[in-house]
């Protein structure tokens, strides 16, 4: 099993940026393909992008591409999410996922393990 902390949310405005941080209990940090997801109030939660083991292979929501960038640093058993171009409806609660295996999971279904999420607001 493993634990995710975020952290890096808060209150922008629109145009501005944040970087996002997602810490990992294990060791085994390499072993997992990694997501974000955000959920707005009275909404579903929502893929936001994916970054498979090696950081190699990436995937974006069409509402973030060219916008946010999604990274990891297997020797710090960290993974980011860097958001540009913020807009009021990137307002949520951002959540990092874990999942163990070689892919890349676009479904929050795919993931066993969550952190407790971070909240990012966007004033207009």
């Amino acid at each position: 099993q493993v634990q995710l902390v975020e952290s890096g949310g808060g209150l922008v405005q629109a145009g501005d940026s944040l970087r996002l941080s997602c810490g990992a209990s294990r060791r085994t940090f390499s072993n997992y393909y990694m997501g974000w997801f955000r959920q707005a109030p009275g909404k579903e939660r929502e893929f936001v992008a994916a970054i498979s083991w090696s950081g190699s292979n990436t995937d974006y929501a069409d509402s973030v591409k060219g916008r946010f960038t999604i990274s990891r640093d297997n020797a710090k058993n960290t993974v980011y999410l860097q958001l540009n171009s913020l807009k009021p409806e990137d307002t949520a609660a951002y959540y990092c996922a874990a999942a163990t295996g070689f892919g890349l999971g676009v479904s929050k279904h795919d993931y066993p393990y969550w952190g407790q999420g971070t909240q990012v607001t966007v004033s207009s």
